[in-house]
């Protein structure tokens, strides 16, 4: 990782712009669409679902005229003839079961103006564009959206296209997770940067894509859990009062690996395991667990959680068809205690990693989760304590979204959370495009010992690429 730019002050600032909003519109369908109710999968319906996950794109300068709030929001229009149900509305039916209502009422989308240029951005972060942003991300975000707010009868997807002064511009959307997952995004984003590319509308006689969602349902009756899944277990809270910071006293941060990075973590592990080809999601996964709960200094018996999320679109038996763009991907869970954790070598976690991971890709573990959800109201994966959330982010295709003014600066997630850690991709200092990035939200003490607990395990050349107080 790059040089510790956090002794800097200077160098993570808050750049002061304007942001003109003009009045929020609704995109419709392009073209006529079926009147009807689809009901979504157990998957889908999960309580932890239940928000708005926001991402952001930045563009720089491209070489035409087009003005990219039209050219969005015309292609908008075109995909959403054959994803249809994402114009519709979300509603309860019987025992909470969400269905969506495909009413053509469209997407909301605001244009925007910002007097402030793209470099202004890069520079306020003293690197790479990155999470986290700072509160000036907010300004780019359609303000529609907030934390907790309900997904019933509103908008499925939230976008605002802000023009910057220098011509790039900024694409953020909120999307309602119940109804899509973060690949089946990338499809549809995938589907309106080909149309916005293209300059031409989307043939009404193309397919929509599957459905399908009965494929996810549960059993007829559910069956009883026939795997734990401590991810579901409430826990009583067990972070020390010491390390319960009031409200304004927590940090993020975002680390940058690099494949050098990522090798020397591997080239720590015994040779057995070396030979057995770790991926680079098992070691960092395993990597950041151990540091984040060594950070909390959690009492030695406590017991410590890892969920990480966990796609099976590849699984065969569930016969899920090409082009699926509902939720397929469910948490694996491992629980030990702090002490017994810390007391284990790196490669020992990696392991407890990579068997969690395959243990979770078979139909008979997808089935028996979603009877479990069924069986127990939809328990909300968040509740227990002590639980970090790893989601890898790499895969999706964000960071390559070609709207007709190349590849962004930055795409992926654009808010940091607590508990969570993301793997998003990014070029690094050099120039690769191979590098991860992971933004990270801790109280301040924990977060200088999360620093030396990676420094620990890389090496002295570790890399805090910009940070910002959650103020």
């Amino acid at each position: 990782m790059a040089q510790d730019q956090q002794q800097t002050p200077a160098i993570t600032t808050t750049p002061a712009f304007a942001v003109h909003r003009r009045e929020r519109v609704l995109v419709r369908p392009a073209g006529p669409t079926p009147r009807e109710t689809r009901r979504l999968s157990d998957i889908d319906n999960q309580t932890t679902l239940r928000r708005h996950m926001p991402s952001v794109f930045f563009y720089r300068r491209g070489a035409g005229d087009d003005d990219p709030a039209d050219v969005i929001r015309r292609a908008l229009g075109e995909a959403l003839v054959p994803y249809y149900p994402l114009a519709g509305r979300l509603r309860e039916v019987e025992d909470k079961k969400l269905v969506v209502d495909c009413t053509g009422d469209g997407v909301a989308f605001v244009e925007a103006d910002a007097d402030v240029r793209l470099a202004e951005l890069e520079a306020a972060g003293g690197g790479p564009l990155m999470p986290p942003f700072g509160p000036w991300i907010d300004h780019l975000l359609c303000d529609e959206v907030r934390s907790g707010a309900g997904v019933l009868n509103c908008p499925l997807l939230f976008i605002q296209v802000t023009r910057l002064l220098c011509g790039g511009f900024v694409l953020a959307l909120h999307r309602n997770h119940n109804i899509v997952d973060g690949t089946g995004q990338g499809y549809f984003l995938s589907a309106v940067a080909e149309l916005a590319r293209g300059g031409h509308p989307a043939p009404t006689t193309t397919a929509p894509p599957p459905w399908s969602r009965e494929l996810l349902e549960a059993r007829v009756p559910p069956r009883p859990p026939a795997f734990p899944h401590p991810v579901y277990d409430a826990a009583p809270s067990c972070i020390p009062p010491a390390l319960a910071p009031p409200e304004g006293d927590m940090v993020a941060r975002a680390f940058t690996f690099t494949r050098h990075d990522v090798a020397a973590i591997k080239g720590s592990l015994p040779t057995r395991r070396r030979g057995s080809a770790a991926t680079t999601f098992e070691v960092l996964t395993a990597a950041l667990w151990r540091a984040h709960t060594a950070a909390l200094e959690l009492p030695a018996h406590e017991e410590v959680r890892l969920a990480f999320a966990v796609g099976f679109r590849g699984v065969r038996e569930l016969g899920l068809p090409a082009g699926y763009y509902g939720n397929v991907v469910l948490p694996s869970a491992m629980v030990t205690t702090a002490g017994e954790l810390q007391a284990s070598s790196l490669g020992d976690t990696v392991e407890m990693v990579r068997e969690a991971k395959a243990a979770a890709v078979t139909a008979e573990y997808v089935r028996s989760t979603i009877d479990l959800l069924v069986l127990r109201g939809r328990p909300s994966m968040l509740a227990p304590a002590n639980l970090l959330v790893v989601s890898d982010h790499r895969h999706l295709g964000l960071h390559r979204l070609d709207l007709g003014w190349g590849v962004p600066v930055y795409g992926g997630i654009a808010t940091v959370f607590s508990g969570a850690m993301f793997l998003v991709a990014v070029r690094d200092g050099d120039g690769e495009e191979d590098a991860v990035a992971v933004p990270i939200m801790l109280p301040r003490p924990a977060m200088d010992r999360f620093v030396s607990e990676l420094e620990k395990m890389v090496s002295p050349s570790l890399v805090d690429e910009h940070s910002s107080d959650d103020n």
